[in-house]
């Protein structure tokens, strides 16, 4: 008897667990379904994830990865290792690649920034490989460090095989690798010299070649000003899009659409959804004080300010509750010396009783320690304000 009624609780506890299931199930369907096999909306700010179809599905992404490519351009022009006007000579490789292209000839010279601008608005796979051997030495080097940026970066279902995106073999990501990929690009206000772009002409190339930008959102929906598109007979019609309203900017990736007119149209619809339903909230900004005038012991300055050394930001569903509490809590002896970025306490940022972000407090400055003479001076002044 006992063990009848032990199976029967048993019984009764699965049947509550699989309801339980479909009820979550249920409530985390989306809105709405996509005509492209995968795609992901994400808030760029936060990396909210407000719309997933297969997101984590390994497919072919034809130029979208030259995302890649025209990141770690940036990266070293950012890092000083590359300059805009540095010359560049097309090589037999470049100047061979097919597909889209600009039609770069072998042994002509162009600027980084024009091999940059043939990429972002044209997606020139000869501008591609040309500048991945500038900045590696070698195509198969730099696809190497294209590997390697995308583990960085979290990309853990991702394989570059080349700096274009050219139909091979482990040439492969997914739309959610591309949304972090995408995300770190936008982090280049650089890029958006180019990316806006309708039409240009490549002057410096020999064949003046016209540029017509591939993305067509561009031009056609309201505050949108990238990233990049990707189409091959294998990987369908691919776009990584990106728009920004107010202080909020969505990012929406569709792989394998069936056409291009599709890829736009359900783009648009996703960040039409993301715009319409969501706004972010900011609650801090890196470098911000949030604890003023701490006291440091030993050191020749008496006082810091504590500062935050990233954003804070949330997003929220239209309607709801904007209101954020932030807890401080800073160290009780801070001793120098101290470095500026030096950890001197926490802030707990709070929505009600659910935390939702825990942030360093650090030092805004350097604080030497103070010596003997420090001490003297700091006993002199103070006689001295004693006596006036």
């Amino acid at each position: 008897m006992r063990k009848f009624r032990n199976s029967f609780f048993s019984l009764i506890l699965v049947i509550l667990l699989v309801m339980s299931n479909a009820v979550v199930a249920f409530a985390e369907q989306p809105p709405f379904d996509v005509q492209a096999k995968s795609a992901i909306l994400m808030d760029y700010e936060t990396g909210t994830i407000l719309y997933e179809k297969n997101s984590h599905e390994k497919l072919p992404v034809a130029s979208l990865t030259k995302i890649m490519t025209i990141l770690l351009a940036l990266e070293a022009v950012d890092e000083g290792k590359l300059s805009l006007d540095e010359p560049v000579q097309i090589s037999e490789l470049a100047a061979s690649m097919g597909g889209s292209q600009v039609f770069l000839h072998e042994g002509e010279t162009l600027t980084v920034e024009a091999l940059l601008k043939a990429v972002v608005i044209a997606s020139g796979n000869d501008a591609s490989v040309a500048l991945a051997e500038k900045i590696s030495g070698t195509h198969e080097v730099f696809v190497s460090r294209m590997n390697e940026r995308a583990k960085e970066l979290g990309m853990t279902n991702t394989s570059f095989a080349n700096a274009t995106g050219l139909p091979a073999d482990n040439n492969y990501s997914t739309a959610h690798d591309v949304a972090l990929m995408s995300q770190e690009l936008l982090k280049h206000p650089l890029f958006f010299r180019w990316s806006t772009i309708w039409w240009d002409t490549l002057e410096e190339s020999q064949n003046k070649t016209e540029l017509a930008n591939t993305n067509r959102l561009i031009r056609f929906y309201d505050g949108a000003d990238g990233v990049k598109t990707g189409s091959t007979q294998e990987a369908g019609y691919c776009l990584s899009a990106t728009a920004k309203r107010g202080n909020m900017r969505l990012l929406a990736i569709v792989l394998n659409a069936p056409s291009t007119k599709v890829r736009f149209s359900e783009s648009t619809k996703m960040m039409d959804y993301g715009f319409a339903n969501y706004e972010v909230v900011s609650v801090l900004k890196n470098g911000q004080i949030v604890e003023s005038d701490v006291v440091v012991f030993g050191g020749r300055e008496e006082r810091i300010n504590g500062i935050v050394s990233q954003n804070a930001a949330f997003l929220v569903k239209v309607g709801e509750s904007k209101e954020f509490d932030k807890e401080v809590v800073v160290e009780e002896k801070i001793q120098a010396p101290l470095l500026q970025g030096d950890k001197i306490g926490t802030l707990t940022i709070k929505q009600g009783t659910k935390v939702l972000q825990t942030l360093d407090i650090v030092s805004d400055r350097n604080v030497q320690k103070a010596n003997v003479f420090d001490y003297f001076k700091k006993i002199f002044n103070n006689w001295i304000r004693k006596q006036t």
